[in-house]
């Protein structure tokens, strides 16, 4: 099983901005370079993750990303369920449509590989972003490149 460019470029996303508070908030670009990450593709990331309310957005001189709760409110199974299903169903384990397969009248493969994603998701239910960062402080030393916002 492989997650997505989308999970994998929001869950990098929560983990940096678990970092220490700042008087500006991060700004995409900042981010972008940071995360080896294509800004166009985090545009998308955070413009999703915005509107469920995980992160907030800021415009202007002094606009940026910031974390909308506490790391520790953030279950990273609902996280990774909600960015898969974002993420266009184009992530699927197995394609049983295109080209048709003959054997899915016979075949059981997709309901249990299905299930084993939800076993994933659950097991994961337990865990916060919290969780997954180990020391919120290291993330402070991440390469800070100031960024002039445009």
């Amino acid at each position: 099983m492989k997650l997505s460019q989308f999970t994998d470029i929001g869950l990098r996303t929560l983990i940096y901005l678990t970092q220490p508070a700042r008087q500006e908030p991060f700004t995409i670009r900042q981010m972008a370079a940071e995360l080896n990450v294509s800004t166009h593709h985090l545009i998308k990331v955070v413009s999703f993750m915005a509107r469920q309310g995980w992160i907030l957005t800021f415009r202007g001189h002094n606009g940026g990303v910031k974390l909308a709760r506490s790391p520790a409110d953030y279950k990273l199974g609902t996280v990774i369920r909600t960015l898969e299903e974002r993420a266009d169903n184009a992530h699927q384990l197995v394609n049983c449509h295109t080209p048709a397969c003959p054997l899915s009248s016979n075949c059981k493969l997709k309901s249990l590989l299905q299930d084993a994603i939800n076993n994933f998701t659950s097991y994961l239910e337990q865990y916060t972003l919290a969780d997954a960062v180990r020391n919120p402080q290291a993330l402070s030393g991440l390469m800070y490149i100031p960024v002039v916002n445009v």
